[in-house]
Order: structure tokens, then sequence, then C-alpha cells
């Protein structure tokens, strides 16, 4: 398969921006359907998944996938990456891991000609495009906060120095919901900065043969690549370009505020049983995951309809329950499954 063209969607400075966001609309429609395709020959099912592993790409945010082993986690990450032939790094969190482990070291070298030492730095495998940080709860969170910098600004510092990472960059990190002996909860600050989290969940019946099946069979297809980072990157900025609704904006705000239990507009649910709600990134993330879903869809503007589809993923890692919701077991998911509506209808 030969990889898609958006060239022709740079035009002049003098043509209109929304007849060039339309051309635009038409051909990520195209580069969504193909990329899907490759996936899926070797990702069985996890459809919502890859539909919100998209979405978040193509709007710059980072994306927690929790689910147990065993649902091929870090095989969609590793495909999707190849897909789109993007650079691939995997990094396996670990009770001793160091931040330097993740950024990169200076090492002193010397000339053999001259004797003259001197300090190269080495990069770590936080320069990729799409970087895996695999069971990102078992490391202490002095290694978790190495991601902080490069996952907000697109950067990181060593020994002094700021390196900027290659753009388009993504983390995706993995985390096992069963096993919490020896982890460490990731911080609200680190848990906020990802865009979605994502609940990965066991496959179907039917599903699940046709995994056993390909699983013990020799490998018959081989991927495809059908993009590439300079295509993804003009899909990112579509999504800047993209007009967006006054309502849709209003809504996604009025969604997050309903999240507060100090707010005026929160619910008594909400009053009762979360201590604290999701914040302004969360409706930034709500508001551009809806243009991106939109987009590659094939629409020219998000609806109300994609924020009602993405607000579980943007909110359920933002409520922080209070003793009174642990006490009566009520779930974060309790808690959405009667807000949305409220708000969203």
């Amino acid at each position: 398969m030969s990889k898609l063209d958006l060239s022709d969607v740079s035009v002049p400075a003098e043509t209109d921006v929304d007849e060039l966001v339309r051309r635009g609309v038409a051909r990520a429609a195209e580069a969504r359907a193909a990329v899907t395709r490759e996936v899926q020959l070797r990702i069985v099912g996890q459809h919502q998944v890859l539909e919100l592993m998209l979405i978040g790409l193509v709007s710059r945010g980072h994306c927690l996938l929790v689910g147990v082993p065993g649902l091929a986690k870090t095989l969609v990450v590793q495909t999707l990456a190849q897909v789109l032939e993007l650079k691939f790094s995997r990094i396996q969190f670990t009770p001793d891991l160091m931040p330097s482990d993740i950024t990169g070291t200076e090492v002193l070298e010397e000339e053999q000609a001259t004797g003259r030492r001197s300090f190269r730095f080495i990069r770590g495998p936080i320069f990729a495009n799409i970087v895996l940080a695999d069971e990102i709860n078992r490391t202490p969170p002095k290694t978790q906060a190495a991601l902080l910098q490069a996952m907000q600004e697109g950067q990181v510092t060593a020994a002094g120095t700021t390196h900027l990472l290659e753009p388009p960059f993504m983390v995706f990190a993995t985390q096992n919901p069963i096993e919490q002996e020896g982890t460490y909860p990731l911080p609200e600050a680190q848990l906020d900065r990802f865009m979605f989290r994502i609940d990965v969940s066991y496959p179907t019946a039917q599903e699940e043969l046709d995994i056993v099946a390909q699983e013990t069979r020799p490998l018959v297809h081989k991927l495809s690549q059908v993009l590439g980072p300079e295509i993804l990157g003009e899909l990112q900025d579509l999504v800047l370009e993209m007009p967006t609704p006054k309502h849709i904006v209003e809504r996604a705000v009025a969604l997050t505020r309903a999240s507060r239990p100090d707010d005026e507009t929160a619910s008594k649910d909400v009053r009762q049983y979360v201590s604290w709600g999701a914040g302004p990134r969360a409706a930034r993330f709500l508001v551009l995951g809806a243009k991106a879903r939109a987009l590659l869809n094939g629409r020219f503007t998000p609806t109300t309809e994609d924020l009602q589809a993405l607000a579980r993923p943007v909110l359920r890692h933002r409520l922080l329950r209070n003793f009174h919701a642990e006490a009566e077991g009520i779930t974060v998911g309790d808690l959405l499954e009667r807000l949305i509506p409220r708000v969203l209808g």
C-alpha cells in the first residue's frame, strides 16, 4: 500500500482557510481508514482502543492504557508506530530505573590523538516519536517525574542542558490495575498530563478464538507504512485549523466545572463523593479530542456526540473520590455515568 499524500492541502495564503480544512478532512478520513486496516492485520479487536489512540496522536495528547497483562497493549502501540513510520522506543519501568535511564546521560570521552577530555551526551530512549512507558507505576515517583517535562514541553534537561525532542512526540504508558504490590501510584500532576485513560478490556469469545488461531501460526501479513511523521504533523495542524462551534467549547467547560464539588453547577453526587474534580486541561483535551474525532471521521466540525464519546476517557483519571465514595463502593465510573448525561444530554 502506498503512502497517503496531503501535499496538495498546502495552498496559497489567499485561499479560504475553511476550504483548506475541507480538503484536509477528506484526506484525514482516508488516513484513518488506511491506518486502521493495517493495524487490524496484526491486532484482533480493540477497535475503541485504536480509535482513542489515533485521536490522541492527532491531538498531540499522551495516553495511559490500563488493563491486565496479555491484552496486547504493548503490541498495539508498537504496531501503530510501525504503520505510521515513527521512531519507536520502549522503556520497561522497574523499581531500580533511574531518571538518566530515560533522558540520557553524559559520558567522559578522551581524544586519543590529543588526550583532550570532554563530555558527550548520550541520548536516552525518550528521544523517539512514540515512547512506550511499560508498567509506568512500577518505578518510584522520582523516575516517573523524568517524563513530566518531556510530556508537557517536548524537551528534556540533562546536566543543565536542554535538549529538544523531535516532533511528533507521544507517550503511551501502560499500567496493570490488578498487581498493586511493589507499585507506586502516579502523582495527580502526571496523571493530568495524559489526555486519555484508555481501559483495555478482555476480548469477546470470537475475538479470543481469532487471537489464538492467529498467534499459533506463521505470520502471513507484512505491514505497510501508510503515513509518516510529516503527514501526521499536517493532520495535527489541521485539528487546530478546524473551526470550533461556540456551544462545543461551552459544553466542554460546563462538564469539567460540574465535576468540581465546590462549583455551583455541581450535582449532589459530585458534592457528596468527589474531593477534586477536573481542571481546565480536561476541557481543552475534550475540545481538541472532539475536533480530532470529527476530522478522522471525515466531518468538518465537532458535535456534542464527539464530546459524549470522549468524556469518559478524558475524565476518568481526573476525578478524585473521597472516603464517602470509597466506603459506599461508588466508583468514578458510576459518577461519570450520572454526570455526563446530566450535562451533555
